[in-house]
């Protein structure tokens, strides 16, 4: 287990290497700059601002020092907010990102596990239809349909919840986390009940079952492990995605999370908050990626990594 977690650690370098130039060029490549506006700025204040971020520079020499300050763990100075570096805004989005992500995370599995199961155990059954045709509905629909329904419902025709922001308690927390919880739901749901089917048809369950062991002992004991690791895997990257904030659901709540400095840095082309938010997220992924590698191993004996 050691020398596999040494290879995985030592290759996702190149990973983040490659994901790291591949945002550089492209972000630059898109048209525009970071200080274009409707009106144009002098030539000498344009050329100061150019020579203070380093944009005058040929474009192979900014790749070199960005990469250099990466290595310190610098991801630079933001272009528009310009008292705040990248770093700072990371440290204060990423909290409330990361609180709402957990949340809607909790939510899914606490919800979609149990869901999943019991329309695998009633296959082809009512329950097991009308399980899979709301997970279905939850994955066809997208997030930007589901959270003005919500806030629609709940906070302007009932008035019982909060339609916006997370100053208002608790209740505030509801609406976007079961926005954000529900296609996770969905997805969690539908990969429980696909494979605790295809766990259920195996020699060792039903040898259990003829030795007479209750259903209950049997799912726990037996069927349980199994069963999670494609929920496992698809938690790698899920997790990642909705710890670093949903884009649509944190722009129609007004959250002041990662997402929406994603979007304000793509619009005003703030190339260091845009590959700062990039990094991190890939970063992320890299990270959850191989915490699932290693957890293969506790849920399935059958699993060793070798050197």
């Amino acid at each position: 287990m050691l020398t596999y977690s040494l290879r995985r650690f030592l290759g996702a370098w190149p990973t983040l290497l490659v994901l790291v130039t591949l945002s550089f060029f492209l972000v630059r490549a898109a048209p525009g700059g970071p200080f274009d506006a409707e009106k144009n700025l002098p030539p000498e204040i344009e050329a100061n601002l150019a020579a203070k971020y380093h944009l005058d520079e040929p474009l192979w020499q900014q790749y070199l020092r960005y990469l250099g300050d990466l290595a310190r763990g610098d991801l630079g100075p933001s272009f528009k907010y310009a008292d705040y570096t990248v770093n700072e805004l990371i440290a204060q989005g990423f909290p409330v990102s990361l609180r709402l992500g957990l949340a809607a995370m909790a939510v899914a599995l606490l919800i979609g596990l149990p869901a999943g199961m019991l329309a695998a155990l009633r296959q082809n059954r009512p329950l097991d239809h009308v399980t899979m045709a709301a997970a279905m509905t939850g994955i066809s629909v997208p997030g930007f349909v589901v959270a003005p329904l919500l806030i629609l419902v709940f906070a302007v025709h009932l008035g019982w919840l909060p339609a916006g922001g997370l100053s208002g308690g608790l209740s505030a927390w509801i609406l976007p986390v079961t926005a954000l919880s529900l296609p996770l739901l969905a997805y969690i749901a539908r990969l429980t009940r696909a494979s605790l089917i295809e766990v259920w048809r195996s020699p060792f369950i039903r040898t259990a079952r003829a030795k007479g062991l209750p259903l209950r002992v049997i799912l726990v004991r037996h069927a349980l492990k199994p069963t999670l690791l494609p929920v496992v895997s698809f938690l790698g990257p899920a997790l990642a995605g909705v710890i670093t904030g949903s884009v649509v659901i944190e722009a129609i709540f007004g959250i002041p999370g990662l997402g929406r400095y994603f979007v304000q840095g793509a619009l005003n082309r703030d190339y260091t908050l845009v590959m700062g938010v990039v990094v991190f997220y890939g970063a992320l992924i890299i990270v959850f990626n191989f915490l699932v590698d290693l957890l293969y191993a506790l849920l399935d004996p059958r699993v060793r990594y070798t050197a």
